[in-house]
């Protein structure tokens, strides 16, 4: 395949506003409602072990057949960044293990989504690397063996779960499902998502006090 590196700008400034939506419940169900269900990966992408996390997406396009670890994404990550892997949605083969999890964890890279495999989970929920894929498999790559590390393209438009994921888009995960925001609208979603937390912060405060399903809808137009 051809390799193609690149580059994307980083927006700390909207990471900062994801930080701080992060913490709220079903933070993934929030921007799926307000981007109308759109950009949600496929259910069977998930997480093996409790997990949140967002950031800026630095894409891994590999081959399919000849899988090989995107090593070469570790040496291009930045803190705030989530690599996210298009691995052909090979399900017996491992794109991502313990070791490899260390290494991005060192540069800040808070966690990987894979359209494949992973492995070594008891070692990334001890170091609090989440990853979110299709299977757990122990069977690694021929990476170990054949020593080759740059089969791939970074930074460049993939498909992971059925969604189309561009470089820099946000990625907001947790152990209900992976979501795309798109770089060019993430101020538009982000606006939109803040507000809908708050709301349901308050319908929660209304159930807690008793209130019914009229007195929700009447109130807040929505459960």
């Amino acid at each position: 395949m051809l390799k193609t590196f690149n580059e994307f700008e980083r927006r700390p400034d909207l990471l900062a506003r994801f930080d701080s939506l992060l913490p709220s419940y079903s933070v993934s169900c929030i921007f799926a409602d307000v981007m109308y269900r759109q950009n949600v990966m496929t259910s069977a992408i998930k997480p093996p072990f409790k997990a949140k996390v967002c950031g800026q997406a630095i894409t891994v396009q590999l081959s399919g057949g000849d899988l090989v670890d995107p090593l070469k994404a570790l040496e291009m990550g930045q803190p705030g960044d989530v690599i996210v892997v298009d691995a052909c949605g090979e399900v017996e083969t491992s794109v991502c293990g313990g070791l490899m999890g260390g290494l991005a964890k060192n540069r800040g890279i808070r966690g990987m989504v894979i359209d494949g495999a992973g492995r070594d989970i008891d070692e990334l929920e001890d170091i609090n690397f989440p990853i979110w894929t299709r299977a757990i498999t122990a069977r690694g790559t021929h990476t170990m063996f054949s020593g080759r590390k740059e089969e791939l393209s970074i930074n460049v438009p993939i498909a992971c779960g059925g969604i189309i994921v561009r470089p820099g888009d946000f990625i907001v995960a947790d152990t209900m499902a992976v979501v795309v925001v798109p770089l060019e609208r993430a101020d538009e979603f982000l606006t939109l998502a803040a507000e809908q937390a708050e709301r349901e912060q308050k319908t929660r405060e209304w159930v807690a006090k008793g209130k019914t399903v009229e007195d929700l809808l009447a109130e807040f137009g929505r459960i």
